[in-house]
């Protein structure tokens, strides 16, 4: 327990924001939710600053959710499950923004339903624990439409986003010039799918470094071209999409300077495939389908970006076992989010593929069938050799650690209860290799440890990376 921190921020905290080092060398998290915006120290884990929602939307208190986390305790399948699952899931609606982004300065970027971008910063001198104020609310350009999907930047310093509706705008940081572009196909897409995170585009983008913005919309990828001064679109290619609901990943970029250079999605099909497009013309380069090994299911689908590090790509599987003959398809996500550890509908199966440079094709590395990653975004670190993911074993929730190179299970730690479930956030590591993730209110850090055997020797423990 003492090598667990956990900070109750209330409900949709997915992502957090490690910001530049102030002036005494403090750090904070930057993180938005529900609840408002929060700096939780670095050091401490503890919170520095709240703002709360403007419009007047109660903040979802302490005492609430530690109700709702006991009722999933208690039990976290079957009808009534289902029943507080849908109701939990009913306060995301209040989300301003879940695409967030941090400066170099201390603003923190939100991304609102209203077609803007919302930005905080430190009121008075910066300081780790300053008040949060809005510094400003920039306005997308006129004409522009749908809710936004994603925030990034380029790499000369411009704001980048994107609508569900298929707009692509760059803006100056301080709001004082912007421009767009509408997708190819957009005009003549439905855009009528009031489902959050369902729409035309429905993830975020990847940004190269030579002005490259890497979009997906339900049937095709696209390349839209940032030159500086202007965006202009670049190719439009289409996808495999027999579910016709699009993929469920952002774009991931592979291969840099000299090496083959390739964007990377899972596609939209029932039982979905890695695809990899050349960056330069957006022809396909090579498609292979997710097996999952002896599991073999007839349905894979993933809510995550396709994990890259080198030429290796990592897909989990989040489509849920044993959906209630009862549930509308649409609502299966309820089954791998708030119910996700539970035995009856948790998914399994993580694994990897190779792309290989001389034959120019993508390649089956490993399968790890007995690993569970019911809702998390994975990661890599190249330092210990090592994919992260927040797991499930005995219905309680586990930091799982797979060996790069062969999928083996290296090691797992279990975190615990209803308290510690990912949600669909990140599993990140900060500069001391202390692993932290959103939760379904809160933020929760591990910091585990080697421990003494009674000869006092220290057992066997990862490296840190």
């Amino acid at each position: 327990a003492d090598e667990i921190d956990y900070v109750h921020l209330g409900p949709a905290h997915f992502g957090a924001f490690i910001s530049s080092a102030y002036a005494d060398g403090r750090r904070a998290l930057w993180s938005n939710g529900v609840n408002g915006i929060y700096k939780v120290d670095h050091d401490t884990f503890r919170v520095l600053a709240h703002l709360p929602p403007a419009g007047g939307v109660p903040p979802d208190d302490e005492a609430r959710a530690d109700d709702t986390i006991a009722g999933f305790d208690a039990g976290n399948d079957g009808f009534l499950a289902l029943i507080r699952a849908f109701r939990a899931a009913q306060v995301l609606r209040d989300l301003a923004g879940v695409y967030t982004m941090v400066d170099r300065d201390h603003r923190f970027y939100v991304g609102e339903k209203g077609g803007a971008i919302a930005v905080f910063g430190d009121r008075g001198p910066p300081a780790a624990d300053a008040p949060i104020e809005l510094k400003a609310r920039i306005p997308l350009p006129a004409g522009v439409t749908g809710p936004l999907m994603g925030i990034n930047m380029t790499f000369d310093g411009w704001i980048v986003t994107a609508t569900e509706h298929g707009y692509v705008i760059v803006m100056a940081r301080d709001g004082s010039r912007s421009e767009f572009v509408r997708l190819r196909h957009a005009d003549t897409a439905r855009h009528d799918d009031s489902r959050t995170g369902y729409g035309w585009v429905r993830n975020s983008f990847a940004v190269d470094e030579h002005g490259g913005i890497y979009v997906a919309s339900r049937e095709h990828l696209h390349k839209v071209l940032w030159d500086g001064k202007r965006l202009s679109l670049g190719w439009s290619t289409p996808y495999s999409n027999t579910t016709g609901e699009g993929t469920g990943s952002t774009p991931a970029l592979m291969g840099f300077g000299s090496e083959d250079r390739l964007v990377v999605i899972t596609d939209g099909d029932v039982r979905m495939n890695v695809a990899a497009f050349w960056r330069d013309s957006g022809a396909l380069a090579s498609s292979v389908p997710v097996r999952m090994g002896k599991l073999d299911l007839q349905a894979i689908q993933s809510e995550q970006a396709v994990v890259v590090a080198g030429y290796g790509a990592l897909v989990v599987n989040n489509q849920p076992r044993n959906p209630p003959w009862y549930l509308p398809q649409r609502a299966n996500r309820l089954l791998v989010s708030y119910l996700g550890s539970s035995p009856r509908y948790q998914p399994f199966g993580v694994q990897k593929f190779e792309w290989d440079p001389r034959a120019k094709t993508l390649r089956e590395a490993w399968v790890n069938e007995s690993v569970s990653s019911p809702n998390c975004v994975p990661m890599v670190s190249t330092g210990s050799g090592l994919a992260y993911l927040v797991g499930a074993r005995d219905n309680q929730w586990t930091l799982e650690a797979l060996d790069w190179d062969t999928g083996a299970s290296t090691f797992h730690y279990l975190i615990g209860g209803q308290r510690y479930n990912s949600l669909f956030a990140g599993t990140l590591i900060d500069q001391a290799g202390r692993v932290f993730y959103g939760t379904s209110y809160g933020r929760v850090r591990l910091d585990p440890r080697p421990t003494l055997t009674p000869t006092g020797e220290a057992t066997a423990a990862p490296q840190k990376p």
